[in-house]
């Protein structure tokens, strides 16, 4: 009976060409990281609160810390100081310190702050400070390369890497209000990282680190550049971002087919006004508790949030349509929206 043997000889041979075949992509993605990191560490602070206010609300998952103290990320983008971090990282806070990469650590002064999109601008003194710049959000394509770096439960300029997964999502901030064109991300974030940047290939800003979802892995969101770069410029100048603001108490009310066929409407949903402030700082006399709000200023509403996302800094002072369903007909009255203290 003749023996044959069986090499295996093939198999490593292959497996070691297309590991040499693979070396190149793995170091330019290798590459890529450390150039980043190199880029954008040393704009990545670490910032600690102290003293913080009571606010009388429960515990948010999003701070780190105990008692009257915190930590969180930041980074400066620009040599003079500014620096951008959340919301929910300064709030409330009587002091806040920041530690720069090469062992500093200066106080900081508010600049301004901005709930409805957990944005806020603090300011240090010092010199040498560099600042990254932000790109167009816009351009950013799910798949694409995404780099967090921050602080991690006190571990300070830890850097994770991941793709972007989704584009567009809403995201409801601690006021109440939607942030829109949030980014999500697989990049690993955890109580620390708040407030650091996320940011592409070329180390600029794409987004502003927020939050996780606790219970999943690799659910993490971020705030747009485009969204960041305007509340801070209004921030900056004037310490605080400018809504509209009606005085009304509204709620979600689906609507029957018959009322929208009646009158000729396409959302299946409007905002019930509950109650209302009469005499404030918006006229809003020619409305009535009961009335259905379906349009403001000539664009469809259809829930609370389309109302918010309507009500910006150019409608204050400004006469304007509303369209309201009284006693299920739709009719067109004037509101003059006020300025959202």
């Amino acid at each position: 009976m003749e023996t044959q043997f069986i090499s295996f000889a093939d198999t490593p041979s292959n497996s070691f060409g297309q590991a040499e075949e693979d070396a190149p992509l793995l170091d330019a993605y290798s590459n890529t990281v450390v150039n980043v990191a190199k880029k954008v560490s040393p704009s990545v602070v670490q910032i600690k609160v102290s003293g913080r206010k009571a606010s009388g609300q429960p515990d948010n998952p999003r701070r780190r810390g105990r008692g009257d103290e915190g930590t969180g990320s930041g980074f400066i983008i620009s040599s003079d100081g500014y620096v951008i971090t959340n919301n929910h990282v300064v709030a409330d806070a009587n002091k806040i310190e920041v530690a720069l990469p090469d062992g500093r650590e200066l106080d900081a002064t508010l600049v301004g702050r901005d709930a409805a999109t957990d944005i806020a601008v603090i300011k240090i003194y010092g010199e040498g400070l560099r600042g990254i710049r932000f790109a167009d959000s816009k351009q950013v394509q799910v798949g694409q390369i995404a780099i967090a770096v921050g602080n991690p439960f006190g571990f300070q300029y830890s850097l994770t890497a991941g793709v972007v997964s989704a584009l567009g999502r809403t995201l409801r901030s601690e006021s109440g209000r939607m942030i829109d064109d949030v980014i999500q991300t697989d990049a690993s974030l955890n109580p620390g990282n708040s407030g650091g940047p996320l940011v592409n290939s070329h180390g600029d800003v794409i987004g502003v680190n927020t939050a996780v979802i606790l219970p999943a892995q690799g659910i993490c969101f971020a705030v747009s550049s485009n969204l960041t770069a305007l509340v801070a410029g209004k921030l900056i100048m004037h310490g605080r971002v400018r809504r509209g603001y009606l005085g009304i108490a509204g709620q979600l009310i689906n609507l029957t087919e018959r009322i929208k066929q009646y009158n000729q409407l396409n959302a299946k949903t409007g905002v019930l006004i509950a109650s209302l402030e009469p005499d404030g700082i918006a006229y809003n006399t020619e409305l009535q508790p009961g009335d259905i709000i379906v349009g403001f200023n000539n664009q469809p509403v259809a829930t609370v949030d389309d109302l918010h996302r309507l009500l910006t800094e150019d409608t204050i002072g400004q006469r304007l349509p509303i369209s309201v369903l009284h006693q299920n007909l739709r009719k067109e009255v004037v509101v003059v929206p006020g300025e959202l203290k």
